[in-house]
């Protein structure tokens, strides 16, 4: 069971996607986990041959718990007895995932679609599945969608107690609510602030769109995400994560994009690799990666792999935002909203659209002069958004 973030203690199994006998290559999706913040598809580290399965679906798991046992390339099944202390996880995240797969919950006879895991549950308390509204992926039903609905009501037990309903919503807050805690009990944060002028930005962007049919249209936040990924390249105390063992820079940056999940929530998947996209690449992958998330169908590798968070309030948000940096991650970047304000342009004073972008930073890996430089880099890429 691997770790999908600083505040994930378990995870429980709800599909196979592999069974004894197949052979898998590294990056394939084996299996998908059911958190506190929704259903994550997981990968395989390591090719081979998968030799048994050693978690049932509807089983809850500690992480570091072994899921299945894998068969390398020239090894017996006869060299595959697990050690008990030290058995082989087959799922982790992988630095290059493959292309994107859809996991779709099976549909019955009767027309109901609904994870293997959720049917069990539901059979096991009487649950209506016609009843339940479905947050899974197309509307399917999902493990938590049956553990909200509660236990069935049994004729000798009318007298009894009832189970408290589980809320999803209110699962995802206590992930977040412990995430964000040790946040702030373990990471000494400091805070800088800086307005940067976006007129230039915005007056390029509308000359660009202006032949574009709106779907392949670019949006503000697209410039806002590679300029932050660029000099984040350059600003490397604030891309990368922080151990027992110290800071590690990250050689690259894999940008998480904090995403608000429609019924309250916020998941941050990461963007590999997002200093190396093109804008319409960059918007590409913020449209999927939203869409995903929002649906239920994020990879394990994007809820690792990011070495910086960046928050937008969008155009209907304040002004400015303060941020809480998501361990391992050393630094978050928030953009308020876009407004028009007076400021200096030249020998005069002019109304052009603005934005106040702040940086919450972890004082072990940087300092203020750092954080200084990272926020100025920032505002120079978006004074040249045709070389973004």
């Amino acid at each position: 069971m691997p770790s999908l973030g600083a505040d994930m203690e378990a995870g429980t199994l709800a599909e196979w996607l592999v069974a004894p006998g197949d052979r898998v290559k590294r990056g394939d999706i084996v299996a998908v986990v059911e958190t506190q913040k929704g259903a994550i598809e997981i990968e395989i580290f390591e090719g081979g041959t998968v030799e048994r399965l050693e978690a049932e679906i509807g089983q809850k798991l500690p992480v570091g718990a072994p899921l299945a046992l894998i068969r390398g390339a020239g090894e017996a099944a006869s060299e595959m007895t697990p050690a008990p202390a030290a058995p082989k996880p087959a799922a982790a995240t992988v630095p290059e995932p493959a292309a994107p797969r859809l996991v779709e919950a099976t549909v019955s006879a009767t027309g109901v679609a609904a994870s293997p895991a959720a049917r069990a549950l539901a059979a096991e308390r009487g649950v209506d599945l016609f009843k339940l509204a479905g947050t899974g992926p197309s509307g399917a039903i999902v493990l938590t969608d049956v553990e909200a609905a509660g236990p069935a009501t049994r004729a000798a037990e009318t007298a009894a107690i009832p189970e408290r309903p589980t809320d999803p919503r209110a699962e995802m807050r206590k992930a977040i609510a412990a995430a964000m805690a040790k946040s702030k009990r373990e990471i000494p944060h400091y805070y800088l602030f800086h307005r940067i002028d976006l007129q230039a930005a915005t007056d390029w962007l509308a000359a660009r769109n202006a032949a574009r049919p709106p779907e392949e249209r670019l949006l503000m936040g697209a410039l806002i995400a590679k300029a932050t990924a660029l000099a984040a390249l350059g600003a490397k105390a604030v891309n990368g994560h922080y151990t027992e063992e110290g800071f590690r820079q990250a050689d690259a940056v894999h940008l998480g994009l904090a995403v608000s999940l429609r019924g309250g929530g916020l998941i941050a998947p990461a963007i590999r690799n997002a200093h190396a996209l093109s804008l319409d690449g960059m918007m590409a992958a913020m449209r999927d990666v939203v869409a995903r998330a929002r649906a239920g169908r994020l990879r394990s590798s994007e809820m690792t792999d990011g070495t910086l968070t960046l928050s937008s309030l969008g155009e209907k948000g304040v002004e400015a935002m303060a941020g809480i940096i998501y361990p391992p991650q050393v630094a978050l970047v928030a953009f308020g909203t876009p407004m028009p304000d007076a400021v200096p342009h030249g020998d005069e004073v002019a109304v052009r659209e603005t934005v106040t972008v702040s940086l919450a930073a972890d004082h072990r890996a940087s300092d203020g002069r750092i954080g200084a430089k990272f926020l100025a880099e920032i505002d120079r890429q978006l004074q040249h958004p045709e070389e973004l």
